[in-house]
């Protein structure tokens, strides 16, 4: 399985609703669309796509499928907001492990902690920016993931 880790891009500092309730700005927008975009020029493809229910991650989550060509259901999963915890998210790709490829949209401090883990080195320290699109291949699925990291691309770089 090709796991996609999508980090929302650049939301708003405050919502009337709270932190869930926070939007991409444009900048976040247009520097998601081109991460995705060069994803999409890269060959990515979708089998699934989940995504925190928290509005700034939807919004990502939703820019990311247009750009793929992605005509399936985005599925909202408490798993991935901020706080998610690392084993819960693994539970819930091994829920999915008979689609080749998952985009999981979600936040910080959960996918640095989320590329380590399925990397299989939970001390490993990665700087997840926003808008960071990271891809990870997952040969089987024990208790205990061993991924192998193929790249990452950060928005910076897709510009």
């Amino acid at each position: 399985m090709q796991i996609f880790l999508l980090r929302h891009g650049i939301a708003e500092a405050t919502a009337a609703g709270g932190d869930p309730d926070r939007r991409l700005t444009a900048e976040g927008r247009q520097r998601v669309k081109d991460v995705a975009k060069a994803a999409a020029r890269a060959g990515v493809s979708l089998d699934l796509c989940l995504s925190s229910p928290f509005r700034r991650a939807v919004e990502t989550a939703r820019i990311a499928v247009e750009a793929l060509c992605f005509n399936g259901p985005l599925l909202e999963t408490s798993v991935l907001t901020p706080d998610g915890d690392v084993r819960s998210v693994w539970e819930e790709i091994r829920v999915h492990r008979h689609s080749a490829s998952v985009l999981l949209v979600g936040h910080e401090p959960l996918f640095s902690s989320l590329g380590s883990y399925l990397l299989g080195v939970p001390e490993l320290n990665i700087d997840f920016k926003k808008g960071a699109l990271m891809a990870i291949e997952i040969p089987s699925f024990g208790a205990q993931p061993r991924g192998i990291l193929r790249w990452m691309l950060t928005a910076r770089l897709a510009a």
